[in-house]
């Protein structure tokens, strides 16, 4: 059989619970004392909602778990497809070398041909990155947003445009909102407040 931890929620146990206070304390007031049967249901669901808690504290603890150990895994398969990428690329490049060096375009196998073949489109090489000028290269930066609309209130009319189009991504600093709240300014679309959450010991 079922127990009322295991088919009531902790709203329902609480619920029941606050009902059970209201009888017995009106047969306290009109009988002297309560009845035995309903001391027993309330003593039942003092300890179904010890058991709920308890439930719900396990529950808590076996999925927190489980996310780290899922974190964990998804850190280690990251590394171990990065090492493979890594091994399938220099293993490619060794049989490309053999085959340019001896002028092959392919070599067979019994089940598969490994075959020399141009891209077909031509590719970069970045021989020296530090030497390469800015202005063949993409930039990405983060910028804080102060300094951002300063660079911007001082850059001509199309070229702040042209900087404004290139944007991709923003996200907001919630260490720059504390500050400004915290100097009473007022921050438009943000709000700065003490929050809640739960803690399992």
């Amino acid at each position: 059989m079922a127990s009322i931890a295991e088919t009531s929620s902790l709203f329902e146990i609480d619920a029941e619970l606050d009902g059970l206070i209201e009888e017995i304390e009106g047969q306290v007031e009109s009988e002297g004392e309560a009845a035995e049967g309903l001391v027993a249901r309330f003593q039942q669901f003092c300890e179904a909602h010890g058991d709920k808690v308890d439930r719900i504290g396990r529950f808590v603890r076996i999925m927190e778990a489980r996310e780290q150990y899922c974190r964990s895994e998804s850190a280690r398969l990251t590394d171990r497809a990065r090492a493979a990428a890594g091994k399938v690329e220099r293993t490619k490049n060794m049989v490309l070398y053999y085959l340019l060096s001896r002028d092959l375009k392919k070599i067979e196998g019994y089940q598969f041909t490994l075959r020399a073949q141009k891209n077909g489109q031509d590719s970069v090489r970045i021989t020296d990155a530090a030497a390469l000028p800015k202005s063949y290269c993409t930039i990405e930066a983060r910028i804080a947003g102060v300094i951002w609309e300063t660079v911007l209130s001082l850059l001509p009319d199309e070229l702040a445009k042209a900087l404004e189009s290139s944007v991709y991504d923003t996200r907001p600093d919630n260490d720059a909102i504390k500050t400004a709240v915290a100097q009473n300014e007022v921050v438009s679309g943000a709000e700065v407040r003490r929050g809640w959450h739960v803690r399992v010991a």
